[in-house]
């Protein structure tokens, strides 16, 4: 399966990666090696983690990298997985 992202993920890892860099550009770029490396293992094994709790749709799962919640679908049909966002989920 290949592995491509959505619209909204770029934009918010790109607003996430910045903020971490303005603490420390190399926590920054190695939040980012990491995500990508955890993101690409998931053609492996698509299902490996939990159905999303914010989708109602079993293909659509959350991974969890250092506190972010990363929705991906999984598209059996078209032989991809794609990742669709990412965020910090808190209660108000």
């Amino acid at each position: 399966m290949t592995v491509i992202t959505d619209e909204p993920f770029d934009q918010n890892l790109k607003k996430i990666v910045r903020f971490i860099a303005i603490d420390s550009q190399n926590r920054a770029r190695a939040f980012h090696i990491s995500l990508r490396k955890g993101l690409e293992s998931l053609d492996n094994f698509p299902f490996k983690y939990r159905q999303s709790i914010h989708y109602d749709d079993p293909n659509i799962r959350d991974f969890i990298f250092k506190g972010y919640t990363i929705p991906y679908l999984v598209d059996e049909p078209q032989d991809r997985i794609v990742v669709l966002d990412i965020f910090k989920w808190t209660e108000r």
